[in-house]
């Protein structure tokens, strides 16, 4: 091991001798003969080990001893002296020197000094890149961290604690008592089992107030710290602040809808409990689904609830750009780079730096521009077109498709190895068939953004229109089932929405038939499905039957219709 060495002597022939021994060891070695002059060294120059006589004209070697420890330096220092005095040594000792050498100097002796000094040198970097990296980790992790000993007494915590729990420096060192509160003491029990048992501990989704006394939902992870005897010294607790999530799931609950998305049935709330999972993670999302089912809003939606909401979120429709743009369209191109590139220009990546970059119809890629993508989710880096520059990717690639993926692999039109690198994890979508509890959300979705884009007051859709929009197997989704109501809205004069006012083609591929509202409304089944399907809401029920609430009720009372539990059950009198 080679390094940098001081050596500082008053005698020359003893600098000399020394330097010419680590010289000839590879070592470089600056020598100096005055305390002073070696302080200035050691202030400008980094050295690895210094070699220092104990005793100079102007100075003694402890004194240099003590100027090294007082400024933080790590380079161990070796004592020289030609009178290894117990009291000497032992003062050296004390303050810190890393060996002592008697005079004379043995060549030997010195190498081995040397090369031990090194290594405990190296060695001791390493341990505190180490220590650094670990603590730029612990300051940056998002969770509350605090590491607790096995009395319940506080011995570090990082930002994230301090915010949550109010931890100060004052509380290092003192028994744990800033938990967040909650009326069972609940944070503080779980820390008492775990310090008692030497076992992990986990609670979720815990009500509490933090430190300023606002309300959150915070999910807590105890695991035990453990020596290198295997013995348990403590346990380190994790909170994570769980409240964004909750309040979604609140809303979820309550509006049936998530982001943009409508739908409150059970397929649609394992997509949003993915999207949920996936909002915080920065891996590689591909949708799959048929078209028109929404895609694009679910990869809006695992932008916009995950930590890069406020950054960029860029789209490419790759089926819409032609293959000789899509290169440039991406990576962006130097100017000169072919005909009409007058000037730089900033690829999509690049507009997407720090958020999100959606790939929408993933599989009508070509084959190029599959293998310079799949680069960019390898080793997260390009090149602009015309350009030698590489160029770092930091973006979240989300793709999607409506077509079989692994069948195009099949066919050698997708690559294999992008398919599996986009396919980290998959969002599956339902069809709308497959989904009608969903139907009513719907409507009433968009006849309220139809009603404010046309300038009209239309209740919704009668109970004949309401019929055919569940029995119809939508092969476009929701596309078509919004396209359907947008046409509805444009030739629609009336409160509310019939066969007359729907598209031609829809009514030959519904194919019912046609009855009054009067009618239908008169049949106790049709009046239970509009009251479960609306989920017994009776203002939109009645809406759904075209007829008034007062009707409604009526026709309730007169078929003894009743909601038990989450079922309604019909009763003939």
């Amino acid at each position: 091991m080679i390094g940098k060495i001081l050596i500082l002597d008053d005698e020359e022939s003893i600098r000399f001798t020394l330097s010419r021994f680590l010289r000839a060891a590879g070592h470089a070695v600056v020598t100096t003969a005055s305390c002073s002059e070696a302080l200035s060294k050691i202030s400008g120059e980094g050295f690895d080990v210094v070699f220092v006589d104990i005793f100079l004209e102007d100075g003694t070697g402890i004194d240099i001893l003590r100027e090294i420890k007082a400024r933080g330096l790590g380079c161990p220092v070796i004592m020289i002296t030609g009178d290894p005095g117990i009291e000497t040594v032992t003062e050296a000792i004390h303050l810190g020197a890393f060996d002592y050498i008697p005079k004379p100097v043995k060549q030997e002796a010195l190498l081995n000094a040397a090369r031990l000094a090194l290594s405990y040198k190296a060695a001791n970097d390493e341990k505190e890149r180490y220590r650094s990296n670990l603590e730029a980790i612990f300051r940056s992790v998002r969770e509350a961290i605090l590491s607790v000993n096995n009395e319940s007494v506080l011995i570090e915590f990082n930002e994230a604690a301090s915010e949550m729990c109010g931890f100060s420096q004052t509380d290092i060192g003192n028994p744990v008592s800033l938990l967040p509160r909650t009326t069972d003491n609940r944070f503080e029990t779980i820390l008492a089992e775990a310090l008692t048992s030497g076992q992990p501990r986990e609670e979720d989704r815990v009500e509490c107030s933090a430190a300023n006394g606002v309300r959150k939902v915070v999910s807590a992870r105890i695991y035990p710290l453990l020596n290198t005897q295997g013995q348990s010294t403590g346990v380190v607790m994790m909170l994570r602040d769980d409240t964004h999530v909750s309040n979604l799931e609140m809303k979820l609950r309550e509006y049936g809808q998530f982001h943009r998305i409508i739908g409150k049935s059970e397929p649609m709330q394992k997509v949003y409990a993915l999207i949920k999972t996936l909002a915080g993670v920065q891996t590689t999302v591909l949708i799959t689904g048929e078209s028109g089912t929404g895609k694009e809003l679910v990869a809006e939606a695992l932008h916009m609830a995950g930590d890069l909401s406020d950054k960029p979120l860029v789209k490419v429709n790759c089926s819409a750009l032609p293959e000789s743009l899509l290169e440039s369209e991406l990576f962006g191109h130097v100017k000169g780079a072919f005909t009409g590139a007058i000037k730089d220009s900033e690829g999509r990546f690049q507009k997407a730096n720090g958020g999100t970059i959606f790939f929408d119809e993933i599989g009508d890629l070509s084959p190029m521009v599959q293998l310079k993508l799949l680069r960019v989710l390898e080793e997260r880096e390009f090149e602009r077109v015309g350009s030698s520059a590489t160029v770092k990717a930091n973006v979240r690639v989300i793709a999607a498709t409506n077509k079989n993926l692994l069948e195009q692999v099949s066919q050698g039109i997708l690559r294999e190895d992008l398919y599996y690198r986009l396919k980290v994890v998959e969002i599956k979508l339902p069809p709308l068939r497959t989904r009608t509890g969903d139907i009513p959300l719907l409507v009433d979705h968009f006849c309220e953004r139809f009603n404010a884009k046309f300038k009209k007051n239309i209740k919704s859709v009668s109970s004949d229109v309401f019929q055919a929009f569940l029995r119809y197997s939508w092969p476009g989704n929701v596309r078509e089932l919004e396209h359907t109501m947008e046409h509805a809205f444009v030739l629609c004069n009336k409160s509310v929405i019939t066969y007359d006012d729907l598209p031609t083609d829809f009514m030959k591929l519904a194919g019912v038939r046609r009855s009054r509202p009067e009618a239908q409304s008169d049949d106790a089944g049709v009046v239970l499905a509009a009251l479960n399907n609306t989920d017994w809401n009776k203002a939109k029920a009645a809406r759904l039957l075209g007829i008034d609430r007062v009707t409604l009720y009526r026709k309730i009372k007169r078929y003894g219709l009743v909601r038990e539990a989450s079922d309604a059950k019909l009763l003939r009198q």
